[in-house]
């Protein structure tokens, strides 16, 4: 009877262990830039995402109305982290999704005088890479990697 005892300890303990799925990669292989709506509403079917994306812009101008008619660029990194810009803004927006929306993780400081043109991300594995013009900065949810 003790053996039986022994065996069932490392079964009944390896019952309340969590599911985990691994690896898991969340990755978009493309940035997607988005047309913002009138309520400031930004969606993309393909990946069934939507998202309002007012507070960004008034983080960035103090103005959340200048959201409507533009755009905002959009890549998903490797750990499920969002980054988004747009042309004029300083700031790169790292989010991550919590229940029923994202959270502000990090707000990446390009510059602090000049204002981003056209910027463009790509996929650079470990890094996201923002392009702009001849500019370009490697990143990640920590911030710009030197």
């Amino acid at each position: 009877m003790k053996p039986i005892k022994f065996l069932l300890i490392p079964l009944i303990a390896a019952g309340c262990s969590s599911l985990m799925l691994k690896p898991a990669d969340y990755s978009w292989p493309v940035e997607n830039v988005l047309k913002i709506d009138p309520n400031g509403l930004v969606s993309e079917d393909r990946h069934t995402f939507q998202i309002n994306v007012k507070p960004i812009f008034y983080e960035e101008f103090a103005d959340s109305n200048l959201a409507e008619n533009n755009e905002i660029r959009v890549i998903r990194d490797r750990l499920g982290y969002y980054y988004m810009t747009a042309p004029k803004f300083k700031n790169v927006y790292v989010f991550e999704s919590v229940e029923g929306g994202m959270e502000l993780e990090k707000k990446i400081s390009i510059s602090d005088t000049l204002a981003l043109n056209t910027p463009v991300f790509n996929q650079r594995p470990p890094y996201i890479e923002l392009v702009d013009g001849s500019n370009k900065y490697f990143i990640n949810n920590k911030g710009i990697v030197r």
